[in-house]
């Protein structure tokens, strides 16, 4: 979870950066990586692409870490780089697979053998504007209103798609652990 030491220490590194200082922006990068990674790989559910899309966004960050003004917002700034990045490899792979004839599974949780549903499987079964809400909130450990300057949305949504994503997450969650029993 991001806290805010977290935030502090990286609001460090990128002025540190911003001063000239080549370590402070390979410790940033550090530090970085998994955060991005992981939040890629949820998005995206393929790991060469997720590598790819934090590629991608770590070159969008050099080209303007010296522009961000207010060094205390590069966590939501380097979300929403990487958010584009992940929006712009999830419509190119619906274009592949609309030009292929492939059509996007059928997103349903299937039942394993114990009728068992793990966490990535529910976060699976979210559409994806819930999927993406649950992944900064409860993943990256972003605000509402960072999700929404993330997102690009407006703040009732981003509250909205958190709200239903949170509840359907706990009914998956729940209805197993109930089968389970």
């Amino acid at each position: 979870r991001y806290n805010e030491t977290d935030r502090i220490f990286d609001e460090l590194l990128l002025t540190r950066m911003q001063a000239g200082d080549r370590r402070a922006g390979e410790r940033l990068a550090a530090r970085w990586y998994p955060r991005l990674m992981s939040t890629a790989f949820r998005l995206l559910r393929d790991e060469e692409q997720a590598r790819t899309a934090v590629q991608e966004t770590w070159a969008g960050i050099c080209k303007g870490w010296q522009n961000l003004r207010d060094p205390s917002r590069f966590a939501p700034w380097a979300y929403r780089i990487l958010h584009h990045k992940c929006s712009d490899r999830i419509r190119r792979n619906q274009r592949e697979r609309t030009q292929q004839g492939n059509f996007a599974e059928d997103q349903t949780i299937a039942a394993s053998a114990e009728n068992k549903v793990t966490l990535d499987q529910a976060f699976s079964a979210l559409s994806e504007e819930h999927r993406i809400a649950a992944t900064f909130y409860f993943g990256s450990g972003l605000t509402v209103q960072e999700i929404s300057q993330v997102t690009g949305c407006p703040l009732g949504t981003a509250k909205s798609r958190v709200f239903h994503a949170r509840r359907q997450l706990k009914k998956l969650l729940t209805d197993d652990v109930k089968e389970g029993e």
